[in-house]
């Protein structure tokens, strides 16, 4: 089957962190397998344009799921789609807020230490579509991410609670996971958008990852 042409890669480049400029030198020393992260509906309860700690929730068992992960050696690092403030119903500093309550209950409760947490700001098109390089299905915050931190995007994997995670994992290089919690509505189909595995829980999806990596599985590959 032939990979559908890519509009992602004739879009504008507007605010994409520089971090993932071409030819940027990597880290030194060996690449890094990673799980990549949805947060709304897939590490924690979506409840839309939410910014109040009070309402944080997390999936069940996603905390120790993603402290056995980070024993096996895979970074950690959460990729979210967070238009509301291109939309004005928060701002950054409330969404920080959020961000901070969430990283520290994640160290407290589950001793788990994200690498990093990148966003994307901006809303998409009169279609739906990505109009910058970062919000997902597109790959930048991926990219930026692997850049970054010295991650190897071939052995790595992206979970989402919809298609566009999926998608993105795959353009980025890496395998794309659906985390299937109620987010994926549509179901438009296509080769970037199929997932590896598609998993209702954490404990079944850490499983398969781990799996994985002691199985030394092939690393990923663009669908042709």
């Amino acid at each position: 089957m032939t990979t559908p042409p890519d509009p992602i890669s004739m879009l504008p480049v507007q605010d994409l962190d520089l971090s993932a400029a071409p030819g940027e030198r990597l880290p030194a020393g060996a690449l890094r397998p990673c799980l990549f992260i949805d947060k709304d509906g897939t590490l924690i309860e979506n409840v839309p344009y939410n910014v109040d700690p009070a309402q944080l929730r997390f999936m069940p068992g996603a905390g120790q799921a993603l402290a056995a992960l980070a024993s096996a050696g895979l970074a950690l690092v959460i990729v979210t789609n967070q238009s509301g403030l291109a939309r004005g119903y928060f701002t950054r500093a409330q969404f920080a807020q959020l961000q901070d309550a969430l990283l520290r209950r994640l160290r407290d409760e589950a001793g788990v230490r994200i690498d990093d947490v990148l966003l994307c700001p901006h809303e998409p098109d009169a279609q739906g579509r990505p109009a910058c390089l970062c919000r997902k299905p597109a790959p930048g915050m991926l990219i930026t991410a692997a850049r970054r931190h010295g991650l190897d995007l071939t052995r790595s994997w992206m979970v989402g609670d919809t298609l566009d995670d999926v998608e993105a994992g795959r353009r980025a290089g890496a395998r794309g996971l659906l985390f299937d919690s109620g987010g994926e509505t549509v179901w438009r189909r296509s080769p970037l958008r199929e997932p590896e595995a598609v998993f209702d829980n954490w404990a079944a999806l850490a499983a398969h990852v781990l799996d994985e990596v002691a199985t030394g599985a092939a690393p990923a590959g663009r669908p042709t």
